[in-house]
């Protein structure tokens, strides 16, 4: 009798990863970046084990190789340093690039980016109530994020450069307090209120 057939790879063997399938590739290269971020939206919900681990883990090694992190010039952020000053393109291009590196799991690499987002105001003085005053709560908001995912980041075990990731904040707190030094020299309303609570209730 012939021999019953087994398996030549070893149980206990990882998946080896291969090329994305032809009709797959064909949807991301093809598909709008509305209809790819509700896919990936429906895939994380999709309560499949593991899979936010894999997206996130997928994410870090894209932003990693396209060094993400790398500062742009933090000029140009606001429109004017008037009253009617307004974010530009610019300013909205690096938050989302901060965005992307903390939603990821890469905290503190993204501190960097919203130090030079918080720098930009220094010198700036803007209408409580106009486009100005909108984005520096926008930006107050990712401040407290970006620490939730440094607590998390360090919580995992993904920090192997603790000088770099102390530095990082240390430049955080020394933008903010700038800030806040700036906002009371023209009597304005400091806009930092929550990323100063992060800050101040954490140390590495």
């Amino acid at each position: 009798m012939p021999a019953p057939e087994t398996s030549l790879r070893p149980t206990n063997a990882r998946p080896v990863l291969g090329h994305v399938n032809l009709m797959a590739d064909t949807l991301i290269a093809n598909a709008n970046l509305d209809d790819l971020r509700a896919i990936v939206r429906n895939m994380v919900a999709s309560a499949t084990p593991g899979i936010a681990a894999a997206l996130t883990s997928a994410a870090r090694d894209r932003l990693q190789q396209t060094n993400a992190r790398c500062l742009p010039g933090s000029h140009n952020l606001f429109t004017s340093y008037g009253p009617n000053a307004a974010p530009t393109q610019q300013l909205h291009e690096l938050l989302k690039r901060a965005r992307a590196l903390y939603g990821s799991g890469m905290g503190f690499a993204s501190l960097g980016l919203l130090a030079s987002a918080v720098r930009s105001t220094i010198g700036l003085q803007w209408d409580c109530e106009g486009p100005a005053a909108d984005i520096l709560a926008v930006i107050d908001a990712d401040i407290a994020q970006a620490i939730q995912s440094c607590k998390e980041e360090l919580e995992a075990g993904r920090v192997e450069e603790y000088t770099s990731a102390r530095k990082a904040l240390a430049e955080l707190r020394g933008a903010v307090d700038a800030s806040c030094e700036d906002v009371e020299s023209w009597g304005g309303e400091f806009p930092f209120e929550r990323g100063v609570s992060s800050l101040a209730y954490w140390k590495l």
